[in-house]
């Protein structure tokens, strides 16, 4: 579908079919945080302003560290900033913004405060939930899970402690080579009835998931949360997952260049294998059924790397 020179991450595809992306901060030559793909040109989104952060600059009206897109079932487009560039720690305070299409400034954004998100914390992937207005984060650098209320603004860490939410390895092999990186968790994914939350650790080949009703009990402590924590299936290491509208569950397979899919209560299998799918990264649903994937091939020296892809496919 598209291609570029530059890291990219995170896809959201709009009910229009308008595709957006995100270029984490990975190094200090990334001048576009979120674009819109048009006619396969990168189009920096909101505007350049909001894409102008240097090191000098505040970190108000622009994105420090981006490093997911997504748009939810009410056509909203949310942008998750880790306010941590290059991984050296926090600098700025992680938000999450979220945007109307039509452009213009965010319609909210939502400050995660120091207990949530701090130190070496990397917030990475967000599920929304717009029935209840919830939004659920994953952490891949301190490890937990975050539940934000989106009608208060009230957020809270749950199970950073959990085993399910830390990496079950040190290294994996990806393509016949070793690339060595604990990673907790990191893929997360809401079902579509908004009472399971799945997610997964991108070193480890577990699946997991919890009941909502548990996490949105306040008064219950890790202890007890974790009692309700159920390890699901044995997985290829994703980086992003995804539920479609359909109910199905898509996952990255970073070690075999592989798409796979799980049917709750049902069978995980492989889909596609395409060696061209270099570390499989983040997946979005067209309003055409299509499932889009990005490839950011992490794995991969940078002087190894080719052009970054998005491809396209028909579940």
């Amino acid at each position: 579908m598209a291609r570029s020179p530059r890291q990219w991450t995170g896809i959201a595809v709009s009910k229009e079919g308008r595709i957006f992306v995100n270029f984490p901060r990975w190094s200090d030559d990334v001048p576009t945080s979120v674009a819109e793909v048009k006619d396969g040109a990168i189009v920096p989104w909101p505007d350049e302003a909001w894409n102008g952060w240097t090191p000098e600059a505040g970190a108000e009206g622009r994105f420090v560290a981006v490093q997911s897109v997504v748009i939810d079932r009410k056509n909203r487009l949310w942008v998750l900033d880790t306010g941590n560039p290059g991984f050296k720690g926090v600098i700025a305070p992680p938000r999450l913004h979220q945007f109307a299409l039509s452009g213009g400034p965010p319609v909210r954004t939502y400050v995660f405060p120091p207990e949530v998100s701090s130190g070496d914390s990397y917030l990475n992937d967000v599920s929304v939930d717009t029935e209840r207005e919830l939004a659920y984060l994953t952490d891949s650098q301190a490890g937990g899970l975050v539940v934000l209320e989106l009608k208060g603004g009230g957020a809270r860490k749950v199970l950073a402690q959990h085993p399910s939410t830390h990496a079950e390895a040190s290294q994996l092999t990806v393509m016949g080579r070793t690339w060595q990186k604990a990673v907790q968790s990191d893929g997360i994914a809401l079902s579509p009835d908004g009472k399971t939350l799945y997610w997964s650790v991108l070193t480890g080949h577990s699946l997991w998931r919890i009941p909502t009703e548990a996490l949105l009990d306040a008064t219950l402590q890790d202890e007890a949360l974790g009692s309700r924590v159920e390890r699901v299936h044995t997985v290829v290491a994703p980086d992003g997952i995804f539920f479609d509208r359909k109910g199905v569950l898509w996952l990255g397979g970073l070690e075999n260049s592989s798409i796979n899919r799980y049917v709750p209560g049902g069978t995980y299998e492989q889909v596609i294998q395409d060696d061209r799918l270099r570390w499989p990264d983040s997946l979005a649903e067209g309003p055409e059924g299509k499932i889009y994937v990005t490839t950011s091939q992490i794995y991969l020296p940078p002087a190894e790397r080719g052009p970054y892809e998005i491809y396209r496919f028909s579940p």
